[in-house]
């Protein structure tokens, strides 16, 4: 049965192989990106990610069955964590009423293997916290003391992401209504964001000394599309708050067998 999905970050890497995936196999798919999408807006301002909300629902005809929100960036600045975060989490939450009234909502995010970094505790803190100025704050700070400390906005960014997927599922907005909220988490993508740092050995033994991908390598957009789209699709209803590591063995290289210890 068809579905009418929004996906974020539609214009390029996984958000365009998510849509193009979903459209194949005969669903709608309204499109949000800063350009190139159904609906352009900029997920990185509250303003812009109200005007997406409205937009996207009003193309959709005001039934959405499903949320995926791919839209994401990797600048050691601060508009990673408002874009990362808040462009991702302020999204859903004002999409999750409109989602309700599906017959079979789902939603899911596009977190990160990065989310196991090194990361800025005080950064995650205030996003969890909803307290989008003091976390702009905090990034730019990190931001101004160089590229390799203001990189920790985004490790940092998709560590609070994916302690709200699993904070949010269980609530009554989400599991209440009968959402499932999940994340996925790539290791390294063959994509538009990696293609220059891939494109030197120097740039790919960094890349897989930190996240080692021992299953079949640097993995394809679709490869994470496919995932997303099982994970929204009416054939789950019990998987939620998961932050799946869809990376290629690097969370079990790297974190080995006991995540459970205290």
């Amino acid at each position: 049965m068809a579905r009418t999905y929004i996906v974020t970050g539609s214009g390029s890497g996984i958000g365009a192989a998510t849509a193009e995936l979903l459209r194949e196999r005969g669903n709608t798919v309204v499109g949000v990106d800063l350009r190139g999408a159904e609906v352009e807006a900029d997920l990185s301002t509250a303003e812009g990610r109200r005007t997406a909300v409205d937009k996207a629902v009003e193309l959709a005809g005001g039934k959405v069955d499903a949320v995926i929100a791919c839209a994401g960036i990797s600048a050691p600045a601060p508009i990673t964590v408002a874009v990362n975060f808040f462009g991702v989490t302020e999204f859903l939450e004002m999409l999750a009423p409109t989602l309700a009234k599906s017959d079979a909502p789902r939603a899911a995010v596009v977190s990160s293997m990065a989310s196991l970094q090194p990361n800025s505790p005080e950064l995650v803190d205030a996003m969890l916290a909803g307290d989008e100025a003091r976390a702009l704050e905090i990034g730019a700070a990190l931001a101004e003391q160089g590229p390799r400390v203001g990189y920790l906005n985004y490790p940092s960014s998709k560590r609070a992401l994916s302690r709200w997927v699993r904070r949010a599922s269980v609530t009554d907005t989400w599991a209440g209504a009968g959402i499932p909220l999940n994340a996925v988490a790539p290791g390294t993508v063959l994509s538009a964001m990696t293609k220059e740092l891939l494109s030197t050995l120097e740039g790919r033994e960094m890349v897989d000394s930190s996240v080692p991908m021992p299953l079949n390598g640097h993995s394809d957009p679709i490869v994470i599309a496919r995932l997303l789209a099982w994970l929204t699709s009416e054939e789950n209803t019990h998987t939620t708050g998961q932050t799946i590591y869809t990376d290629g063995g690097a969370d079990a290289t790297l974190r080995g067998d006991d995540i459970w210890g205290a």
